[in-house]
Parts: C-alpha cells; sequence; structure tokens
C-alpha cells in the first residue's frame, strides 16, 4: 500500500515549524521509502534554513539512507548553510560513514566548532575503513591545516589530538 508522502512533506516546509513538523519527520523516516529519500534530499536546498534542518535530521533516521550521505555532506559543506552546517551534520550520526573518514577528518580540522565536535565525536566512535594512504592524505590534511592557522592555545590542543589520532591509526595498521 502506497503513502501519500505529500502532506508530511508540506509540514517540514511550513514558515513556522512546529511539534507537528518533529512528528512528521519521524512519520517520513519509519515510511524510508525511495520517494522519502529523494524528497529529502531535494528539501536539502529549500530556502528555509529550518526545512533543510528537518530534512537532513529525517534522513539521519530513515533505515535505508546511504544514497542521501553525497548530498548531506555537501549541504554541510555548502558556505549558505554555515550558519547550520553544526545542525546539518548531526544527522550523520545515522548513517554509515566507513568509507568518508577524510571527509570527516577535515571537518574536524575545518569546520566550526559544533561541527568539529560532532566530526571527532564520529572519528571517535564509527568504524572506518582504514588504509595507509587514508592516513598519508589525513597527515596531508593536517599539515594543510597547521601551516594555515594561528598557532595559539586551541592549535596546541588540536595538534596533540590530530598527533594522537594518526599515531593510533598507524599503530592500528601494524
Amino acid at each position: 500500500m502506497a503513502t501519500n508522502i505529500q502532506p508530511l512533506v508540506d509540514q517540514l516546509t511550513a514558515t513556522a515549524l512546529t511539534d507537528k513538523a518533529y512528528k512528521a519527520s519521524d512519520s517520513l523516516a519509519r515510511i524510508g521509502s525511495g520517494e522519502v529519500i529523494r524528497a529529502m534530499i531535494a528539501l536539502l536546498q529549500h530556502p528555509n534554513p529550518e526545512s533543510r534542518i528537518m530534512a537532513a535530521r529525517t534522513l539521519g533516521m530513515a533505515a535505508d539512507n546511504g544514497v542521501a550521505l553525497e548530498p548531506l555532506l555537501e549541504a554541510v559543506n555548502n558556505p549558505e548553510n554555515k550558519a547550520i552546517a553544526g545542525d546539518l551534520f548531526m544527522a550523520l550520526e545515522g548513517f554509515d560513514v566507513s568509507e568518508h573518514y577524510l571527509d570527516l577528518f577535515k571537518l574536524y580540522l575545518f569546520g566550526s566548532f559544533k561541527v568539529s565536535a560532532i566530526a571527532k565525536n564520529l572519528l571517535d566512535y564509527k568504524e572506518f575503513d582504514i588504509t595507509p594512504r587514508v592516513i598519508k592524505k589525513a597527515q596531508k590534511h593536517w599539515n594543510h591545516y597547521a601551516n594555515n592557522v594561528k598557532q595559539d592555545e586551541s592549535y596546541e590542543l588540536k595538534k596533540s589530538e590530530v598527533e594522537d589520532i594518526l599515531n593510533d591509526l598507524r599503530a592500528y595498521l601494524e
């Protein structure tokens, strides 16, 4: 039996999002059909930032959401979404990011405070496909970051964290 999802999608695009929008998001995630995923991917481009956040939330809760990972990462990196990138990024906890270590590592280095914190959490607790090439590229991203930021206390903290991460990855491959 096909479900007409349009009334639920419409609740995510209302000018003032209410509790109904969250219930609609939950319902859409439970439905989780290809039609829902496509509608949420399209909604990541909606003019209303709150609608984009609700689309990401729905995608993060949907069971078969793999096809939406790339569009969600693009939305997080879109300069238009700078103010809501952390909210969009939280949805990644519901995705299989095992092949996206470097994407998350770059967001950890270069993202806003919220994005960086969420990326660090994902890097620490998700499983990844790590190869020598991944470690080499992560080192390259770190070198780029280290050469282009102010060398202050924040940098020293991040340097310590990154050195631990890279050493752990190298030890893992040995």
